[in-house]
Order: C-alpha cells, then sequence, then structure tokens
C-alpha cells in the first residue's frame, strides 16, 4: 500500500500547484525522440488541469551540470507538452528570478508554464535552501511525479517539500505501488530476470530476488563473472573481475536457498560469441555445458568448427537459443516476472530484420513475457538498458508496466526507502 498522500487526498481546486515532473527525454537536435516519459505524466497533469489550478511545472533534462546549455534545453518538451494534451503550455527561459515571478503572477486559472531545466543552476543538486525557497515561492501545493530521480535528493525533488504541502503524483503512486507490490505480495510463481553488465549494479537486488523470487535467471555480461567465477574461460568478454568473489559467494547463496525449498537459479549453458561487435561479424555458438560447438546461421559467413570454448581473441554477446528458451520456458510457468537488463549487445543493428546478431537472447524472452508461445504473466521491466531495448521495439504498451525509473526502480526493488518519496504527507 502506498502510504503517501496523492493529488487526489488533497484540495487542489483554484489553487496554484508547482508539478515536479520527469521531462528528462532523448532530445536530437532539438527534436523529442522518444516522449514516453512525457506520455506518462499526462494522466497527473490532466487531473490538475480539472482541478482548475494554476499549473507551474519543473523538470531536468540531461547533466549540464549547473550550466545553460541550450542543447538540453526544455523548450521543446513545451511543444511536445502542448500537442499532446491538445493545450497552450507557455515556457519561460528560466526557473526563478524577477522573469519567472512575473509570468507565475500573471497564469490564471487552466493556464500551464513549464520552466527551464533546473540543472542549469548548480543550487539544483547542492540542495540549497534559498534555491528552494525561491521555487517553492511560486506556488502553494508542491507535487511530485518525477519517480526516476526520487532516489537523489535535489532541490526539486525534496527540498521544496519542506516549504509547501507536498503530495504524490498519479505517476509516482503507480509507480511505487506496482513495483512494491510485485516484491511483497507478487503473483507467485515470481521470477527475476537480471541482466547489464555489472553485479556491483543489482547486487542488492539480486540478493533479494533469491531470497523472495521462485527463480531467478542471469544474462548479459553480469553472466560472464558468474562464468569465470564457475570456471569457465571467457576470453576478452566483458566482466568484472573485482566481483568474480562476490559472484561465487551468490552462487554458494543460491545453492543453500535451493536446499531449503523449490528455487532455481539459471546461468548461461550456451552463448554466442564474435571477435568484435559488429553487424558483418560472424557469430559462433559454444554449448558450455557440454562442450559442444555448433555455428550460427545469421549470415552468410560462417566460422567452422574448432574448438569447444571460447577462444582467446573472443568475446561473449549474447545468450544462446538453449538458455533463452530455457529462461523462457521457466517464464511460461511463473506468473510474476521483473525483468532488468538485456541478455546480450541490443544496440548492434541487423543487415535484414529487426533483430541484432547479438540481441535473440534477449527478444526470446521478450517473446515468453508477452505470451508467444501460450502464457503471459504480470511483467515489470525497468532499468534505463531495459527500457530503451523495449521503446526502441516499440513495446512499451505491452508490458504490465514499464518503469520510467532506472535506479529509483531498482531501489525501491532492493527495499530502499526513496528521498523523494520520504518527503511527502503521509496519510492521515
Amino acid at each position: 500500500m502506498f502510504t503517501k498522500q496523492t493529488i487526489r487526498d488533497i484540495d487542489l481546486k483554484n489553487k496554484t500547484v508547482l508539478l515536479r515532473a520527469d521531462f528528462n527525454v532523448p532530445v536530437q537536435d532539438g527534436k523529442i525522440i522518444d516522449d514516453y516519459r512525457i506520455q506518462q505524466s499526462l494522466p497527473t497533469v490532466k487531473y490538475l488541469l480539472d482541478q482548475n489550478v494554476r499549473l507551474i511545472i519543473c523538470s531536468h533534462l540531461g547533466r549540464p551540470k549547473g550550466k545553460i546549455d541550450e542543447s538540453l534545453s526544455l523548450a521543446p518538451v513545451a511543444k511536445r507538452l502542448q500537442k499532446l494534451l491538445g493545450h497552450p503550455v507557455r515556457f519561460v527561459h528560466d526557473c526563478v528570478g524577477d522573469e519567472v515571478k512575473k509570468a507565475a503572477d500573471q497564469l490564471e486559472r487552466g493556464q500551464i508554464l513549464l520552466l527551464e531545466n533546473v540543472r542549469f543552476h548548480s543550487e539544483e543538486e547542492a540542495d540549497d535552501a534559498q534555491f528552494a525557497k525561491q521555487l517553492a515561492s511560486l506556488a502553494e501545493i508542491y507535487v511530485n511525479d518525477s519517480f526516476a530521480v526520487d532516489h537523489h535528493p535535489a532541490v526539486s525533488v525534496t527540498g521544496i517539500a519542506k516549504y509547501l504541502p507536498a503530495v504524490s503524483g498519479l505517476l509516482l503512486e503507480k509507480e511505487m505501488t506496482t513495483l512494491t507490490q510485485v516484491m511483497e505480495k507478487p503473483k507467485r510463481p515470481l521470477m527475476a530476470v537480471i541482466g547489464g553488465a555489472k553485479i556491483a549494479d543489482k547486487l542488492e537486488v539480486m540478493t533479494r530476488f533469491i531470497d523472495i523470487a521462485d527463480c531467478v535467471a542471469v544474462g548479459g555480461a553480469m553472466a560472464n563473472t558468474f562464468l569465470v567465477a564457475n570456471g569457465v574461460k571467457v576470453g576478452e568478454s566483458l566482466y568484472d573481475k573485482a566481483e568474480v568473489a562476490v559472484a561465487k559467494d551468490i552462487l554458494k547463496k543460491a545453492e543453500r536457498e535451493a536446499a531449503k525449498r523449490q528455487f532455481v537459479f539459471l546461468v548461461p549453458h550456451d552463448v554466442v560469441v564474435a571477435e568484435k561487435i559488429d553487424k558483418t561479424a560472424p557469430t559462433r555458438l559454444v554449448e558450455l555445458s557440454s562442450n559442444v560447438l555448433a555455428d550460427i546461421e545469421h549470415y552468410p559467413q560462417r566460422v567452422p568448427a574448432g574448438s569447444s570454448h571460447v577462444q582467446v581473441n573472443e568475446r561473449i554477446l549474447d545468450i544462446g537459443p538453449f538458455s533463452a528458451s530455457l529462461i523462457a520456458g521457466a517464464i511460461q510457468l511463473t506468473n510474476t516476472v521483473v525483468w532488468s537488463g538485456t541478455m546480450g549487445v541490443t544496440e548492434t543493428p541487423s543487415l535484414q530484420g529487426p533483430i541484432g546478431p547479438t540481441a535473440h537472447g534477449t527478444q526470446t524472452i521478450v517473446d515468453a513475457m508477452l505470451g508467444e508461445f501460450g502464457h503471459k504473466p504480470f511483467s515489470v521491466v525497468g532499468g534505463g538498458d531495459t527500457v530503451g531495448y523495449v521503446q526502441s521495439r516499440n513495446l512499451t504498451d505491452v508490458f504490465s508496466h514499464v518503469s520510467t525509473g532506472g535506479s529509483a526502480s531498482l531501489e525501491v526493488l532492493a527495499g530502499h526507502k526513496l528521498p523523494g518519496v520520504e518527503a511527502l504527507l503521509d496519510k492521515k
């Protein structure tokens, strides 16, 4: 249960509201490439407009490090928000100061004012009290709907809440409720599919899932560290030497858990390797469990069988079809799946078709989660690279929940409290 007050719990009618939204979207040459986060903010914005408020919105974009960077201006966001809402959105080229104060004072009920990137001011990330007071002076009520940065104390996240009544927006409530529910009261069996590069980034999440889930599957470069811990030679594959001992401890913990109850911990049995990351590079399949080698016929080039292990000049770039099928089969037996981290290098483009040469493992588990093999479990997607892949494949609407937060979602899944959430008013 979400224990913080939301915009439904407070009288907002005719008030001036300062909304901290998450409009940190990819922008290239002044054009928004993906507006998923803007779209996710619309329910909150529309609800506030229905309350006839004077709505002031602040957000950040990128990492300007306290300096003005026109390439990170929120001006394109104002235009996209206006188009999505079908409602005028005024924009002001700063977030504090006389010009902003004047624009805020002139705002009428039912109107929207978007402020410029708060990170153009170094005071934002310094949690400066004076900067917080300046922003708070613009409104009567503060609404936090910026889940993706709520793990990071900053003026627009935690500071304003010290000076105004502070409540949650609908997106933040949805994120917290969904992520908390799958960890505390999931519909079982519960499975976690964890990928990415470093164990350290997801150590706490993985440890917690070993304690509470029925199955944990590991892929991506992270899995290479587990392979090394098991004595597998991985050639030039990316792995974390400093985390090999940690991987051994995790494997032992998983073994102990499996001895106590029905629990499965899956690491790759086969992998796709190549000498370099390139769409034209020949790939081959190494069967790790039985050391049987086969070719992958993605492209006309084929590497002849000649060894039964990863060569010293090769690198693991994806899980193999057997491992992908094993994970997909496990997904078919579960009712709740949490996925964070791709299974391989998904950024390499394909010579033909939509799937790159080292993205087939990831796509197989995606198909399993989306019900392509019969059963469709409740699916939660979190983590930056994972969400990026889902967005690139235009799949954000077909998963049960695609989180707008990367590190924030991992913090919640690990059981940590978020400063931005803790700063809000408790429910009575």
